[in-house]
């Protein structure tokens, strides 16, 4: 349930701020860029405050999904839990990008220090080192969802179907990833068209999660402690 809660969680605040990101920031257009940004600095701000939440939220997710997995293969969950960090760590990490931009754009001393079209293009420059950073981060995260699909197809107790549609998905963050790192003219979006099992586990999560069964890892715990108390009455 926590780790469908976050996954809802982050849908709806990334759909915020990625609204507002792609009116504000005018590809290719420093001038549009920063006169739009400069007069909805607020909203900018606060943008970039959902996308930091959004790290924190898959940084809870991770943890969510390595208890709920951890009884397949503590040590492969481990491995996606820590992938999912990794990248909202980096993706945490490039969002100062968007603070520079902003505090250029705001900052009395840097409009004094350059011209106009100079604060403009350190503006932009700032934006799109932001989204060269998540692009690459983008890479980890495919590569934690191929870990999750993985483990969710070894489970038996998650669809295996939502296991594979994970590892489809993964493809397509990874070879986007790849394509914007590798090409600056990359245009696709294979992402765009692979994401479905991260909606259906998101579903999945929040639909089952309070009716799963006891986790494999507490019945055979279980066993254990049964066939210790016989043997130990045999004993007395």
């Amino acid at each position: 349930m926590v780790a469908g809660l976050g996954l809802l969680g982050m849908t709806v605040v990334s759909a915020f701020s990625f609204s507002v990101f792609s009116n504000l920031v005018v590809a290719g257009d420093a001038t549009r860029t920063a006169r739009a940004i400069g007069d909805h600095e607020l909203l900018f701000r606060a943008l970039t405050c959902g996308f930091l939440i959004v790290a924190v939220l898959d940084v809870v997710v991770a943890w969510a999904l390595y208890v709920l997995l951890a009884p397949v293969d503590r040590n492969v969950a481990l491995l996606s839990a820590s992938l999912r960090v990794v990248y909202a760590a980096v993706f945490a990490a490039v969002l100062g990008h968007l603070l520079a931009a902003v505090r250029l754009l705001t900052d009395t001393t840097a409009q004094d220090a350059f011209d106009t079209r100079q604060v403009d293009a350190q503006a932009l420059a700032s934006v799109n080192a932001f989204k060269d950073g998540w692009d690459a981060a983008l890479v980890i995260f495919g590569l934690h969802l191929l870990v999750l699909g993985h483990l969710v197809l070894r489970s038996g107790y998650i669809p295996r179907m939502l296991g594979v549609l994970l590892m489809i998905a993964s493809l397509g963050y990874v070879v986007d990833g790849l394509g914007r790192c590798l090409s600056r003219g990359y245009g696709a979006n294979v992402s765009g068209y692979t994401f479905v099992g991260e909606a259906l586990l998101m579903v999945w999560l929040l639909w089952k999660g309070r009716h799963l069964p006891g986790r494999p890892a507490t019945r055979r715990a279980r066993g254990l402690v049964s066939r210790a108390s016989s043997s130990a009455e045999r004993l007395l």
